[in-house]
Formats: structure tokens, sequence, C-alpha cells
């Protein structure tokens, strides 16, 4: 069964961008059928995965507005082991159609129909806004993956997520649920850091994914060559802690079964 998961953050620099762009690259690795869906009008997952932005001629605001099928807008990066729904621009133009169609908190739902099944897991990469491109992406989703700093800031935005979480699970998407809280940008010798990783997993318990991101040169640089980090560099500390996340989701929804090509 596909697991559509949602990484949004209304906090930008997060690290959300680059969860999706190495949780789809680490999710592929192991055999899973995966497709990456950038709905940020920065395109900054669609370049991370080495397409121009400025280059494609069918975007994920194409989807949206019903101005093309999903298999017409596919790019398909079998380096990689994964299919994507390029975002730019245009998708500002999507925002603004939305709140004009009466039923454009589906849209996305609607556009993504056809691949299901095609695909064990669908990631949506969402705009660090809580704009209407990303309520379209929590009405299509299973769950929402949260990356975040462990930082005060960080605190206040997640309260503000999960309540409009909390909304569309009771309005809209039932089935909604909070996939994870991921710890993002760590480093350990930051006291402040550890004192909020404590506070949420005291909290969130068990909607704390055990893995921790560090902060980590090559995982900085890796968008820079259009690359995820496991291809960039796959003994950085960076690529194998996205491994070790992918994994702990695969354990969480499937026992972790390694799928032979």
């Amino acid at each position: 069964m596909t697991r559509i998961i949602a990484v949004a953050n209304q906090k930008g620099g997060v690290g959300k961008t680059t969860t999706a762009v190495n949780l789809a690259a680490s999710l592929a690795a192991t055999r899973r059928r995966v497709l990456l869906v950038d709905l940020d009008p920065q395109g900054n997952a669609t370049m991370g995965v080495g397409v121009d932005k400025n280059q494609i001629t069918l975007s994920a605001r194409d989807l949206l507005l019903e101005k093309a099928s999903i298999e017409s807008i596919l790019v398909r990066l079998p380096a990689l082991g994964l299919d994507l729904v390029p975002g730019n621009g245009d998708l500002t133009e999507a925002e603004v159609r939305l709140r004009e169609m009466p039923i454009g908190e589906f849209a996305l739902k609607s556009a993504l129909a056809p691949a299901d099944e095609r695909y064990d897991f669908v990631l949506l990469d969402c705009p660090p806004a809580l704009s209407k491109l990303t309520v379209n992406a929590l009405v299509a989703a299973d769950g929402v993956l949260i990356p975040m700093q462990c930082e005060y800031y960080a605190l206040e935005g997640l309260t503000a997520l999960l309540d409009t979480v909390e909304k569309i699970r009771r309005v809209i998407n039932p089935k909604l649920e909070v996939e994870g809280l991921l710890r993002t940008m760590f480093d350990p010798r930051n006291n402040l850091s550890n004192d909020v990783s404590v506070q949420l997993t005291q909290h969130f318990t068990d909607k704390v994914y055990r893995t921790i991101i560090p902060r980590n040169v090559r995982l900085a640089e890796a968008p820079s060559h259009g690359l995820p980090a496991l291809s960039y560099d796959p003994a950085s500390a960076g690529a194998k802690a996205y491994l070790a996340l992918a994994g702990e989701i695969l354990r969480r929804h499937d026992g972790g079964q390694l799928r032979l090509p």
C-alpha cells in the first residue's frame, strides 16, 4: 500500500527539503518505489536531485491545476532510483488559483490518485509556510514528517503546525497522523539543543525518531552538485543518518524487509 508522507514545517531553514530529498534517495536505495513531489515554489528539491527547475516545461503547478496528467509531468531519475514531480516558481500561480477553486484543498489528492499503488512511498516537499500548497499536501497525506532544529523558536512553530494538522485531521482528512518528529542539524555540544531534544522525547515519546540528523558539511554540499548525500558521499555522517531514518520508517510500516530488484 502506498504511504504518502508530507515533509512540512512552516519555519524555514530546518532541513525540510534536505530531508525530503535524502529520505527519498535512501528509501529508493532499499528498492522501494519512490515518488518525490516538489510543492515549494523555490524548487530546491527539484534542483537537489539534479533537475534544472528553469528548464522544465511541466511542473507540479500543472498537476494541481489539472493542466496535465501526472504521467506527462513525471521526471524519471534511474540513477537515483526514484521519480520526480518537479516544482518551480510557477507554483506561485497554483497557490493563488487554488484559493479560487471550490474544492482547492483536494487538488493534489485527486491528481495523485492515478499513481496510487505504483509507489511504495510518495514524499511531498512542502513550502515553508502553512499555505494552500501545504494544506493540499496535508489533505493528500497519510502522515506528516516534521523536521525541526532543537531550539526555542522551533518549539513555538511546532505548536502552530500541530494545531493545523489536528484541524485537517478532524475536518477533512481523518487518516492524517504525525508520522514523526525529526531532529535536524543537531550539535550535541550545544546545551540548548540537548535540552530541547529531551523535552521533545518526553512530550512526544515514540513520535520522535530515534535517528538524529547531525550538522554535516557533506550534507550541506550535496545540493550544489544536484545530488542526495547518498550519491555525493555515501560514507558521510549525513548520508548514513538518512539511511538510518529510512530504516526506522520501514520498520514502522512494513518490518523493514529489504526488497531485491
